[in-house]
């Protein structure tokens, strides 16, 4: 199939776009890589009236550090994330998640921002924000505004974003410091969208080990869990182990053609034990001072 018409719109400054907005509204869909949006534009599952493709406007590829926060733009790709020494020191969960996002060539196109905004639950990308406890950035004629990672996505594929605005940034906190992370998935093939994944990431402060544990592809949105223990090396499965079951009990898992609702929970169960469990070896290894 192809797209139904539209109107084609690329602005060169960041005005023109949110202008553009504002004119079409519900009607306007914003194009940064372009991959989720072009297949839903072909099987017309997508009409809109306008596309704005913002790829022509500079100065929003950028990395930067931010009031302790880094900030990535909505046209930074995932491939030059995946290659960026800032984001694997400063957020080794977000470096350790990036390869199981598509494909190589898809990563070369598809923005950080991009995923977030399409808010799939099995999407890597808003896991990795919503556990770092990142905001989103959504700018408008009308001005700026943040909103929590857990709170952007009001389920799958759904938003609190208004019509006439744009994400125009991602904020990631937790920047520096040593910590443990595993980022762990099963899909149907390499680089498929997850059925089920897993993220962790432990601070270690002496023998205590803070830590935080997330779940997507289960639920229509991410699930997180928190807690604290002192622990030692020999006991690190045992606690992962009952974390992961414990907020797999509280899920209520999607079925669908790939895995019904009771494979999900045992997924999310295996996975956040196994993830959890290296988290924190790697957390006992780095230099608590």
């Amino acid at each position: 199939m192809k797209p139904a018409t539209f109107e084609y719109c690329r602005p060169d400054t960041l005005e023109e776009a949110l202008a553009a907005l504002t004119e079409f509204s519900d009607d306007a869909v914003i194009m940064a890589g372009g991959l989720s949006l072009g297949a839903l534009l072909n099987t017309r599952l997508a009409r809109p009236d306008a596309v704005i493709d913002i790829n022509r406007i500079s100065g929003l590829d950028q990395i930067e550090l931010r009031g302790g926060m880094l900030r990535t733009g909505p046209l930074v790709r995932q491939a030059e994330a995946l290659n960026s020494t800032q984001i694997s020191a400063a957020l080794p969960l977000l470096a350790a998640a990036l390869p199981n996002v598509g494909h190589y060539q898809t990563r070369d196109r598809g923005t950080l921002a991009g995923s977030v905004a399409h808010a799939d639950p099995s999407a890597e990308i808003p896991l990795c924000l919503a556990m770092l406890g990142g905001e989103v950035e959504l700018s408008s004629s009308r001005g700026r505004r943040l909103v929590g990672a857990g709170e952007f996505a009001r389920g799958a594929l759904e938003t609190v974003r208004e019509a006439d605005e744009m994400l125009t940034g991602l904020l990631w906190p937790g920047v520096g410091g040593p910590a443990g992370v595993a980022f762990i998935e099963v899909s149907e093939r390499q680089g498929d969208f997850a059925i089920a994944a897993a993220a962790a990431q432990v601070r270690r402060d002496g023998d205590t080990y803070h830590y935080t544990l997330g779940l997507g592809g289960i639920e229509d949105h991410a699930r997180l869990d928190t807690g604290s223990a002192s622990l030692s090396p020999s006991e690190f499965g045992e606690i992962a182990g009952q974390a992961a079951d414990g907020l797999a009990r509280q899920l209520e898992p999607m079925q669908d053609r790939r895995a019904s609702a009771a494979y999900r929970r045992h997924l999310a169960a295996h996975l956040g034990a196994q993830a959890l469990e290296q988290a924190f070896t790697q957390a006992s290894m780095e230099d608590s001072s």
